[in-house]
């Protein structure tokens, strides 16, 4: 309910500012036509209020309504209704008329689409109703030029306070959407991409690797017993270690280095145009930090990581091959005692 409540402020809102100008500018159109006939002074007291005290009463009647979409929608069948009532009170001038119609049948096609124009047709016919039993029904087929001059400020100014109110909310559409594939990316706990971003990464930098015949190292990081300390601990403890961890990756990679979440206790890191001997001394500064990692509740807790890294080969036929590498490179170090980083076998040239 909540989410909907805010929904529909944000819906008055964008509505508010196109109904003062709306009804203003309308205002003057009216006025110009209505003069010449002679109406009752309670007409002409009926079009201020319309004009200069309905926009904002209309927006407090959203803003303080429980379900303000569900209030802004009878709004603008108000504002149809009192255009119906105020073309056939000025008789159908054809000018007036279609300038009247066209912006209301606008402003309801842009807020609702075809349900809310078939609404607002049923409102102005309804309108136009009580404008005939006050009035009757008479057509008027004069343009003065006071009426064309009375009419272009409805005709230029009003859409483009509804193009901007377009553009606004398409700008927000657009950050939304950034927001949600930023999301689709994430892995929630730790902030860094997910195995499926990554891997896709991986495969763009590979081919990249390929075509401009660069260096790259991809590091896969593992935390040590980790499934022991979630046993002891629990699992709280065990995120605020994977959180920590996720921390450390960013404060201590480039801004164009790639960290993500692997799966389960594993990392992995794509470090563009880094050889290896410098992406093991990153590495290695990384291990040596969370060895030093003590958690505030649990200060017997100790945390180390194994990691593997491998570089891109020119002999690699697709980026699993060099993924298969890093991964070897991790099970190397698990099995010569853990808490070390270690490199592919098909690498060890680069230390020579």
């Amino acid at each position: 309910m909540d989410n909907r409540r805010g929904k529909g402020l944000s819906f008055a809102r964008r509505i508010y500012r196109p109904r003062i100008i709306g009804t203003a500018m309308c205002c003057i159109s009216i006025i110009a036509t209505l003069h010449p006939l002679a109406k009752p002074h309670w007409v002409w007291a009926l079009l201020l209020v319309n004009a200069f005290v309905w926009p904002h009463l209309a927006y407090q009647l959203a803003i303080r309504s429980k379900f303000p979409y569900d209030t802004e929608q009878r709004n603008l069948m108000s504002d149809a209704l009192f255009c119906g009532f105020w073309v056939a009170t000025l008789q159908f001038t054809p000018l007036t008329t279609v300038t009247l119609l066209s912006m209301v049948t606008m402003n309801n096609v842009a807020a609702g689409g075809k349900r809310l124009l078939i609404r607002g047709v049923l409102a102005q016919v309804l309108g136009v109703g009580i404008s005939a039993l006050l009035f009757g029904l008479q057509f008027n087929p004069s343009v003065s030029l006071v009426q064309v001059y009375a009419c272009l400020p409805m005709l230029t100014l009003y859409p483009m306070a509804i193009g901007m109110v377009c553009y606004e909310l398409a700008i927000k559409l657009s950050e939304h959407k950034r927001a949600l594939g930023a999301l689709s990316r994430t892995d929630s706990l730790t902030g860094l991409l997910n195995h499926g971003s990554w891997k896709n990464l991986l495969h763009l930098k590979f081919q990249r690797c390929q075509q401009q015949h660069s260096h790259a190292t991809i590091a896969l990081i593992d935390i040590d017993h980790f499934k022991p300390i979630n046993d002891t601990y629990g699992h709280i403890v065990g995120d605020t270690v994977l959180r920590q961890l996720s921390l450390e990756l960013r404060r201590n990679l480039r801004e164009n280095d790639l960290a993500g979440r692997y799966g389960g206790d594993e990392f992995c890191v794509i470090l563009p145009k880094v050889p290896l001997k410098e992406a093991a001394q990153v590495m290695e500064r990384m291990r040596e930090t969370l060895s030093n990692y003590r958690h505030p509740q649990i200060p017997e807790l100790r945390v180390s990581l194994s990691i593997g890294l491998a570089d891109f080969q020119p002999g690699f036929s697709d980026a699993a091959m060099w993924l298969n590498a890093a991964d070897r490179a991790l099970y190397a170090a698990k099995d010569t005692g853990r808490n070390r980083v270690n490199v592919s076998e098909n690498v060890m040239a680069h230390f020579a």
